[in-house]
């Protein structure tokens, strides 16, 4: 299985890591058409004004199909900080190391940037990546109930501060 993780946008990468995360959330907890609409429209409105001296997006594929993804969006660093978004890995990938070498991508990305805060939305539940993101020296700094992704979860930021 050779997998290669590639930079920037490619055409189909919106379409394909919304499918991703749309069908792997909807089994997961239920996430339906609210969710996969936000994904597809948040990513498009990124990859329209992705700036690759500010932004990074890194896709995971293998066989030229796109299994992986991850984006530091830096639109809003001087203010909030770098948003590490749209984290997701296929289950035909998963468990083989892919997610940590997307996350070491983003992480290199921010470094380089100079980008020493850095967050990101989850919520409870997801331990894997949980684990991984505290491996790299993210924390949780607040946890509420709430429904920004159209089912109620318990929802959870995670920040890096260098």
């Amino acid at each position: 299985m050779s997998i290669s993780i590639d930079k920037g946008y490619v055409p189909g990468c919106i379409g394909r890591v919304s499918e991703l995360h749309a069908l792997y959330y909807s089994m997961l907890v239920g996430f339906g058409l609210h969710f996969e609409a936000r994904v597809a429209r948040e990513l498009a409105e990124f990859c329209s004004r992705y700036d690759e001296q500010r932004d990074g997006l890194w896709l995971a594929k293998l066989d030229g199909r796109i299994h992986g993804s991850i984006a530091i969006d830096g639109l809003h660093t001087k203010d909030e900080g770098a948003h590490l978004r749209w984290f997701i890995t296929s289950d035909k990938i998963r468990g083989k190391g892919i997610g940590t070498a997307l996350l070491s991508s983003a992480m290199d990305f921010c470094r380089e940037k100079g980008y020493r805060h850095i967050y990101l939305w989850t919520f409870s539940g997801l331990d894997t990546a949980r684990h991984l993101y505290e491996k790299f020296g993210f924390e949780l700094v607040s946890q509420q109930r709430g429904s920004q992704w159209g089912v109620e979860v318990d929802e959870q930021r995670f920040e890096f501060k260098d």
